[in-house]
């Protein structure tokens, strides 16, 4: 069901009608903005997190973008693909969203992008992005290309290893930009797979339940080491299975994910010492990411995800995307996507970045993490940072 959450202090909405084919505005002083994001299915935790990172910037900023108050309306991406597009069509012709955020999956994207060419508005992205997207004019991402998690792993796993790695990974669209970065990064390092005739093993997504087939494969191979990206529930059942049928026998890498957020706590013990690769941990140090951990820790009672810190960031870029092109004229989903493309830096709680010219998304550090004990709660430390990617 879609959910519309109205920021207080908001003027009457006043949106006045617009032709399907031009920009969306409203009229007075009011703007909408509309999130288009997992509410249920399989990503309801990540899209969940994404919601609140995108409600802490607007109540640390009167909720305001760009100094206009907003409305705030979240529509529903489910699984993604079809269910996105219909989510993101109700919100740009009747809601009259001047630019998009959110959307969890990859291929959701793909589906929203011709709405945004034939409507002039811009979407400000804040998780996957698939890497087969031409025409970047209307897309920008907070987050990475889903092939980055695991192109930062490639040289240190290879050194790590000793020998061969065996790769599994989900069959979609994520799954595979996930692990042929990995793949790709890895042998260009010297490394070697231990799968048979080097091909990386896909499970199907989001059917498998069941890994002991996999994790039997693996036990038989010559493999020392695994590498693998799953996410959500998939996540959960993957680590714990590992845990019991492989345990300590071979390390476990993964793009963070893996042990990202409130699967971590599913997971439990069985995620101890799995070492990982993400652009943000709740544990780095400096002031912005001080104030965000602490400002969510207050609203929410948990820690920060990457989802949620990638949200937010949409928030800081939407601000001063929308300051800017008021600064010019009259606001509307053109206006905001010439000012975003000279937002300059952002200063996030993962550190200060900036959008690549050229993708679209941040040029950025990715750090290698370990799930460890703090006090008596599970958690991703940061070992060292890893690489600079993008542009």
């Amino acid at each position: 069901m879609a959910a519309a959450v109205a920021a207080a202090m908001l003027l009457p909405t006043g949106c006045s009608g617009s032709a399907l084919d031009e920009p969306q505005q409203v009229s007075g002083d009011q703007l909408v903005i509309g999130m288009v994001v997992s509410r249920t299915g399989i990503y309801k935790t990540v899209g969940d997190d994404m919601v609140n990172g995108l409600q802490l910037y607007l109540t640390q900023h009167d909720n305001k973008l760009g100094g206009r108050p907003v409305k705030l309306v979240i529509e529903d991406e489910a699984d993604g693909g079809a269910p996105a597009r219909t989510a993101a069509e109700k919100l740009i012709t009747s809601d009259k969203a001047v630019a998009l955020t959110g959307v969890v999956g990859g291929g959701s994207v793909a589906a929203i992008k011709p709405l945004l060419d034939q409507h002039q508005l811009p979407l400000i992205g804040a998780n996957a992005r698939p890497t087969n997207m031409p025409n970047l004019d209307w897309v920008w991402q907070t987050s990475y290309i889903s092939t980055e998690p695991g192109i930062a792993m490639g040289d240190y796993v290879t050194k790590q290893a000793g020998g061969p790695v065996w790769v599994v990974c989900p069959d979609y669209q994520g799954g595979y930009d996930e692990c042929n970065g990995f793949k790709d990064a890895f042998l260009k390092a010297g490394g070697k797979l231990a799968n048979p005739n080097g091909e990386i093993v896909w499970t199907p997504f989001p059917a498998t339940k069941n890994f002991q087939p996999y994790l039997t494969q693996i036990l038989e191979s010559k493999a020392t080491a695994v590498y693998t990206f799953y996410a959500g529930g998939a996540a959960i059942d993957f680590v714990k299975q590992y845990q019991q049928f492989i345990g300590t026998k071979l390390p476990l890498f993964a793009a963070g994910f893996l042990t990202e957020g409130s699967v971590l706590g599913a997971q439990g013990e069985a995620a101890k010492g799995i070492r990982n690769s993400l652009n943000y941990s709740p544990d780095l140090d400096n002031a912005t990411n001080k104030r965000f951990v602490a400002d969510y820790q207050g609203k929410y009672q948990t820690l920060p995800t990457t989802f949620a810190m990638a949200s937010y960031d949409s928030g800081a870029v939407l601000d001063k995307a929308i300051a800017a092109a008021a600064a010019k004229g009259e606001v509307t989903g053109k206006s905001i996507n010439e000012a975003v493309a000279a937002v300059g830096q952002i200063d996030s709680p993962r550190g200060v970045w900036q959008f690549s010219a050229k993708t679209h998304t941040p040029v950025q550090t990715w750090y290698l993490r370990e799930v460890r004990t703090d006090g008596r709660a599970l958690t991703n430390v940061v070992l060292q940072e890893l690489a600079t990617i993008g542009g």
